[in-house]
Order: structure tokens, then C-alpha cells, then sequence
């Protein structure tokens, strides 16, 4: 079994960006912070604490972020997979049986990302991290 595409990252569409800060802050005591309006107003979750890189201390935690829910947005959580080579990565998926629904895109001090989706029609993203 490989540990070598950990689950880094998960997302979930909003609909009331102040209603669901409140509501995972309240409810789990996470950090949520607004990325801006050039983030498409992307809430940052903080679920565990977070090293000079900004990646989660605990082993196996995961920090996550909400997204505008709207008709072009998938309707659902997902999760961000981990990945040292997008374009090997995403030939991996089509090869078994998935489909790239995206370019890659650069996320500012993050990485390249694309979406794809898997044998089951879930939506799943690919992140290479900026090395």
C-alpha cells in the first residue's frame, strides 16, 4: 500500500461565507480567515496548528477552506490529494479510469492544482506543492 498521495486539504461549498465562519468557529473552534477578493473570497479553515510552511503539526491532520457555492462550483466536499508531479499524477487518473476536468492552475505560495473526476463521478483534487 502506498503512503506516497496523502489527503492534504478538503473543501466544501458555502453559501453564506460570515454564516459558516461562525459556524465552524463556534461549533469546532477553527481558525476561518477570508483569502480576499482575489481568492474568490475562499474561507481558510484552520483545524490544527500549522508550522512556518503552513502545514498541520499533528500527523494526519488536515487544514481545509470553503468555496462560493454556485452552478459552475462542484456542490459537494472533496478533498485535495497530494501529489510530487501534476502531469504524471493526472495521466495516472486518466490511465485508471478518470478524467481531468481542469487545466492545471497555479495558486499563489501554494502550488499547481487541477480537479478531476474519479471511476464513481466524485470530484477530486490534484495538488503539487511548490517545492
Amino acid at each position: 500500500m502506498s503512503k506516497q498521495n496523502p489527503v492534504v486539504h478538503f473543501e466544501m461549498p458555502y453559501v453564506d461565507q460570515k454564516r459558516v465562519s461562525r459556524f465552524y468557529s463556534s461549533a469546532f473552534g477553527w481558525g476561518m480567515s477570508d483569502a480576499g477578493v482575489g481568492m474568490g473570497h475562499y474561507v481558510v479553515a484552520i483545524t490544527a496548528e500549522v508550522d512556518k510552511n503552513r502545514m498541520p503539526k499533528t500527523p494526519g491532520a488536515i487544514n481545509g477552506g470553503f468555496y462560493k457555492k454556485s452552478k459552475s462550483t462542484n456542490p459537494y466536499p472533496s478533498f485535495v490529494i497530494s501529489v510530487a508531479d501534476l502531469k504524471k499524477a493526472m495521466a495516472a487518473v486518466e490511465k485508471a479510469g478518470g478524467k481531468i476536468l481542469s487545466k492545471p492552475q497555479q495558486i499563489p505560495g501554494v502550488g499547481l492544482w487541477a480537479v478531476f473526476q474519479d471511476s464513481e463521478g466524485n470530484k477530486v483534487s490534484l495538488l503539487q506543492g511548490m517545492r
